[in-house]
């Protein structure tokens, strides 16, 4: 599978495009459950109801967020793939965590939830040829390929892994410490 170019998405999702260095893609998409699981090792569930700041979502709607986002993304790449060329409307991603009710669930619980839905969607990626794969629709109002949704979908994840490292755990850590 080939790196989009720059003009088969929106440039709001470069820096998630940026995080995918891997030539084929697939094998990145299906190691990401667990990549994603190995993140919150160790963390007790107490944890999960942490905020590295005020206003920012705790690490269970971090995963519930993931989620979301994996079942969007899904949404556009089976649309777009199937040549459905009806314009595809955004999503409020704080509205979606407002209703969530991630903090009442256990890590597992939400962690388990994200595999199935990746797992679920290997199967639509793993089927997609070439034509599919290139295949332009329009979601937000801008135009997007199918393989640039699944490398923002590979980014997005690891945005988020990456984001849980550095502004997440320093501060749990620090907090639990005192």
């Amino acid at each position: 599978m080939y790196k989009p170019e720059t003009n088969e998405y929106d440039p709001y999702y470069a820096h998630y495009v940026s995080l995918v260095t891997e030539d084929d893609i697939h094998d990145a998409f299906e190691r990401q459950p667990a990549e994603l699981r190995a993140a919150y090792v160790g963390l007790g569930e107490a944890m999960g109801e942490y905020a590295y700041e005020p206003g920012k979502w705790t690490l269970k709607e971090m995963i519930s967020h993931l989620i979301d986002g994996e079942r969007i993304f899904a949404y556009r790449i089976l649309r777009i793939s199937r040549n459905d060329t009806t314009p595809i409307e955004g999503f409020d991603q704080d509205g979606y965590i407002e209703f969530s009710n991630a903090n009442a669930r256990s890590f597992d619980d939400l962690l388990g939830e994200f595999e199935a839905c990746r797992r679920a969607n290997e199967y639509l990626l793993r089927n997609l040829d070439e034509a599919a794969l290139t295949r332009m629709g329009t979601a937000s109002g801008v135009p997007v390929s199918v393989r640039a949704l699944v490398n923002i979908s590979i980014g997005h994840v690891r945005h988020h892994i990456n984001v849980i490292g550095e502004r997440y755990l320093p501060n749990a850590n620090a907090s639990a410490a005192s």
